[in-house]
C-alpha cells in the first residue's frame, strides 16, 4: 500500500466514547484492550473493546509512545496519576 490512508468514520463512531480505565489481557494470539468510565460511585463500565492482534498491539504501544513525546514536547510533562495507577485499580495497569 502507498500513500497515506484515508479512514472514513460515521457520525456515532466520530463522537467516540470517554475512558478513565484501561484494563489489557492477552491470548496467545489476540491482545483485548477495554476501556471503562469508573463513575464515582465506584462502578466501572466497559465502552469500548479492542481486539488486535500481538503485532498491531506492539505497534500501537510504539505510536502512542511516540504521540506522548510530541505532546509533551508541546504542552508540556503530562503529570503522573497519584498512587501510579488508573482510576480504581490497585496498582499501574497497562
Amino acid at each position: 500500500m502507498s500513500g497515506e490512508l484515508r479512514l472514513d468514520i460515521d457520525k456515532d463512531t466520530a463522537k467516540g466514547h470517554y475512558s478513565n480505565l484501561a484494563v489489557f489481557s492477552h491470548t496467545p494470539s489476540e491482545f483485548f484492550l477495554d476501556f471503562a468510565l469508573v463513575q464515582p460511585q465506584g462502578m466501572a463500565q466497559v465502552v469500548a473493546r479492542i481486539i488486535t492482534s500481538p503485532q498491531h498491539a506492539k505497534a500501537l504501544v510504539r505510536s502512542l509512545a511516540d504521540n506522548i513525546r510530541k505532546y509533551e514536547a508541546q504542552y508540556g510533562p503530562i503529570p503522573d496519576l497519584p498512587g501510579g495507577g488508573l482510576p480504581g485499580s490497585e496498582g499501574p495497569q497497562a
